[in-house]
């Protein structure tokens, strides 16, 4: 078990918190949430470089979902660091580049970005080293770190999230804070994603995640959140009618 908490590295992928990837590090091991746009591996280099290390350094990456701006660049990060990838198998055929993905709008900012086309833009196909399936966990002490990867469904049917000792989840696109695509106003306050496919799962998601003690909560877009927040978000999802 760590003597020290891991700490949370995020890395701006776009400004203003609008897109992060996030290093889990726990010297020597340093773990990478979600890998960024494609083209973006120069944000994940800087952020290396300010710790004194560089892509080989990395010794995990995990994807949370098939997302492009997640997703896009795990295939170069990994040939560059050498690191293995770990991913959920609901979301494969979109990591393997032989589905295409669907994108359930939440409200008119997500219909309008999917007009743009840059969300379904097609990345380099990888194929996860590490696969998790169903409902199966994956605990990260073997890179130090007291903590799992579980399968969180509902952004997408693969999502997956990262929980450190019980207390800081990194979530990808359960929740998000912020306005438009996330991130620049209004960081603390909740709201879902441009794309959701399943409301009410994922605030199941949410709310198991609360009711295991966890009080920090990390995303893609804007962040980060308490739980207290995160709850009541949770409770909405819920209600919605499906």
């Amino acid at each position: 078990m760590p003597l020290t908490p891991p700490s949370i590295v995020r890395i701006p992928i776009a400004p203003a918190g609008m897109i992060n990837a996030f290093l889990i590090c726990q010297d020597p091991c340093y773990i990478l949430v979600d890998s960024g746009l494609p083209g973006t591996e120069d944000k994940v280099a800087r952020a290396l470089e300010r710790l004194g290390k560089s892509y080989s350094d990395i010794s995990l990456i995990i994807i949370t979902h098939a997302h492009i701006d997640h997703a896009g660049n795990a295939a170069l990060l990994s040939q560059h660091s050498g690191a293995p990838i770990l991913a959920h198998e609901a979301d494969l055929p979109f990591y393997l580049g032989e589905k295409k993905m669907t994108f359930c709008a939440t409200g008119w900012f997500g219909h309008a970005f999917k007009l743009t086309g840059a969300i379904q833009k097609p990345y380099q196909p990888f194929t996860p080293d590490i696969l998790l399936t169903g409902d199966q966990s994956y605990c990260l002490k073997e890179y130090g770190i007291e903590g799992y990867v579980r399968p969180t469904t509902g952004h997408t049917c693969g999502s997956i999230s990262v929980i450190i000792e019980d207390k800081v989840a990194l979530v990808g696109d359960l929740i998000s804070s912020g306005i438009l695509l996330g991130g620049i106003l209004f960081k603390g306050k909740a709201k879902r994603p441009p794309f959701e496919e399943n409301p009410q799962a994922v605030g199941m998601a949410l709310e198991a995640l609360t009711d295991t003690g966890v009080t920090e909560f990390h995303m893609g877009h804007g962040g980060p959140l308490q739980r207290r927040e995160v709850r009541r978000h949770a409770r909405m999802l819920r209600s919605l009618k499906q």
